[in-house]
């Protein structure tokens, strides 16, 4: 881990940032003068991360997002860096998997649930002290547009994320008590690794379903902004929205959800 200190600086912790959507919301609090916790299983992605961030504007911490002892290990290491103030917990870190139910391994279905949720949850749990030591503090949570609807050879990453989704309804009614703020991210495709991802044995990722459905893809520059709007408590909302397309179908399914419904089973059928 890197020596820096925030001095005085407001500071962030980010889980999954030495790439995607975490490396790109540090740049871009960095860019409004804040100092940063670099949080990720990738050691060497995480010295990249750092160098790209400058040296001096953030400490990389090894972390396991579903290993509770590792959680209070980097909280313990970021609150001595940042001078005991988190000012925003960005629950990042995630995965997918792209397949049928059936074409995906219960070790795969495992892993989404234990990173996606059950990370998530330690994240909120390992950060509250210092969230709530911090005035006017916010907890962030990225789930997906994947928590809207239910995608096939998505469902269980689908799964994951509704429970994000419910799980920072929650937590935005019950931190309200410690004055600290609840925020959902739910991005629609971003240019990330994850767009790669597939089940084992299978030639299926992402990225064929998007090229399949002529989906847009969005920058992780456009997410990090929706991240930092969000972590300013622009428009008071709970959930942000990233990308024109999330927001389309989020009132199509207000208006018609039987239309996507019926437009999912279709979809599932045509590609038997």
């Amino acid at each position: 881990m890197a020596t820096a200190s925030a001095n005085g600086r407001k500071s962030i912790f980010i889980t999954g940032a030495a790439s995607g959507i975490g490396l790109g919301a540090a740049k871009r609090f960095v860019q409004e003068g804040w100092f940063v916790g670099l949080a990720d299983i990738d050691k060497t992605g995480l010295k990249l991360a750092l160098a790209e961030i400058g040296p001096g504007n953030g400490v990389t911490l090894d972390l396991d997002v579903r290993d509770r002892g590792q959680w209070q290990k980097a909280m313990t290491a970021f609150a001595k860096a940042s001078g005991g103030r988190l000012d925003v917990l960005l629950n990042n870190a995630g995965i997918a998997r792209y397949g049928y139910l059936e074409e995906q391994s219960p070790d795969e279905g495992d892993l989404q649930i234990d990173i996606n949720v059950k990370g998530v949850i330690n994240g909120a749990r390992a950060g509250l002290d210092l969230l709530k030591a911090t005035p006017g503090s916010t907890l962030i949570n990225v789930a997906s547009c994947a928590g809207l609807f239910g995608a096939p050879r998505m469902a269980i990453y689908a799964a994951s994320k509704f429970a994000v989704r419910g799980l920072s309804e929650a937590l935005e009614a019950e931190f309200a008590r410690f004055g600290v703020a609840v925020r959902c991210i739910m991005p629609w495709f971003v240019d990330t690794p994850i767009l790669n991802a597939g089940a084992q044995g299978s030639n299926q990722k992402i990225t064929d379903a998007i090229k399949e459905g002529g989906s847009p893809v969005y920058t992780v520059e456009e997410a990090a902004q929706v991240i930092w709007d969000a972590a300013q408590g622009k428009g008071g909302k709970l959930n942000y929205i990233v990308g024109k397309a999330g927001k389309s179908l989020a009132l199509t399914l207000r208006l018609m959800p039987n239309a996507v419904r019926k437009r999912l089973r279709a979809s599932a059928l045509a590609q038997q």
